[in-house]
């Protein structure tokens, strides 16, 4: 009976086991393997443009001053108006001008009149050197030839006369240079008088357009030569056949700069896309911005553009042509010392150390590391190990090209 009973007790538990054991395997299933957005690193063409804004600003401008006082006699230009270099913009009367003119010519009239005197006096001067000192040369001989003929009175009086003229001709040839050197102080004088009367014309700098005009006829314009002064321009100047776009280029940028660059220039309200160059910079960074004021001459021969219009430039600061490059999220520490990436090859996750070159807003160049056709996973890499078994799925954009 006992013996009966410990069978059956046993074959219970048997079959107890093996229960627990078949309800186990089925309560615990397989993993599912993690599926991972993948990219596949091929050839491409890069390009690192920056984008910036600016306005329009004239090539050079300025406000037209007199360099004289007067009143305005005639203008004859107005708002819009374009002129060429050294058309006249306005005429100034000044009368008191017109007087120093006739002045400083008549004191160098004066001056060529006082050099004639002074020839003449040098001339006669001259003469009478010569002949003082032709007598004393006689008188000497024959006093050498003949001794005692004549009184030695006489000779010295000869001599006398001799030193008496050479100064004479020396004062003369004084006299000569120092009327030569008014008649050049009258000449500057005369040349600075009709300088003078020639700034009563007011000329444009260079080809233009007027862009403001603050004088009209009759209008007492003031001499603008101090800068202190409240005098008041005659016209503003602009010149628009070439334009300038200044750009603040951020400092991380200031090493691509280089004059001659070619830049794409797109004005959005006139609709139009142009070329412009680099033209010059700062080769410094503004401390409190960051940036370096870089300056771009777009040409503007028909008047197209207008200084105040918002344009975008595009500045192709690196380019590289059919290089291997992979999206820029498939990149850890991208700037740091350690850029690895998660390649996926036969299902399973290979960490790759990795070289990077240039990098755009969407892809980034690799210099080594990777191969063509390598499947890099993009997007979030946390919880990724080396060696982990994955399903890849093409990304979106990658499936599609």
């Amino acid at each position: 009976m006992t013996r009966q009973l410990l069978i059956g007790s046993t074959a219970a538990f048997a079959a107890m086991v093996f229960s627990l054991s078949g309800c186990r395997s089925k309560a615990v299933p397989e993993a599912p393997v993690l599926a991972v957005p993948v990219a596949t690193a091929a050839n491409a063409t890069l390009e690192n443009d920056l984008v910036l804004s600016a306005e329009f600003r004239p090539y050079q401008e300025v406000d037209v001053m007199a360099k004289i006082a007067g009143y305005v006699k005639a203008i004859r230009v107005d708002l819009g108006d374009h002129v060429r270099q050294n058309s006249v913009l306005a005429t100034l009367e000044v009368p008191e001008v017109q007087d120093d003119v006739a002045k400083a010519k008549a004191g160098l009239a004066a001056a060529e009149a006082d050099i004639v005197t002074a020839q003449a006096a040098v001339q006669r001067a001259n003469a009478g050197a010569d002949i003082a000192s032709l007598s004393f040369k006689r008188i000497q001989e024959v006093a050498t030839r003949d001794r005692g003929l004549v009184p030695r009175q006489e000779i010295d009086v000869a001599h006398a006369r001799e030193l008496e003229a050479n100064a004479q001709l020396a004062s003369a040839k004084s006299s000569l240079a120092a009327d030569e050197q008014k008649k050049i102080q009258a000449g500057s004088e005369y040349r600075r008088a009709i300088a003078m009367l020639q700034y009563a014309t007011i000329r444009a700098p260079f080809n233009g357009v007027v862009t403001k005009r603050y004088a009209n006829t009759g209008s007492m314009i003031q001499a603008g030569i101090s800068s202190q002064s409240q005098a008041m321009p005659v016209v503003k100047l602009a010149q628009n056949d070439v334009l300038r776009l200044v750009l603040p280029v951020p400092v991380n940028h200031v090493a691509g700069i280089k004059n001659g660059q070619l830049v794409d220039v797109n004005v959005v309200s006139a609709n139009r896309k142009l070329q412009g160059k680099v033209t010059r910079y700062a080769d410094s960074v503004q401390m409190a911005t960051r940036t370096m004021d870089t300056e771009v001459d777009v040409p503007n021969p028909d008047g197209s553009l207008v200084p105040g219009m918002y344009a975008e430039v595009h500045l192709h600061l690196a380019a590289r042509p059919n290089v291997l490059s992979v999206p820029l999220d498939a990149v850890d520490g991208l700037g740091t010392s350690s850029q690895q990436a998660y390649v996926v090859r036969d299902g399973v996750i290979h960490l790759a150390q990795v070289k990077v070159g240039l990098q755009t807003p969407s892809r980034v160049e690799v210099l080594s590391g990777l191969q063509a056709g390598d499947k890099v996973i993009v997007g979030r890499h946390t919880g990724l190990s080396d060696g982990q078994k994955v399903d890849a799925q093409p990304v979106a954009y990658e499936a599609a090209h």
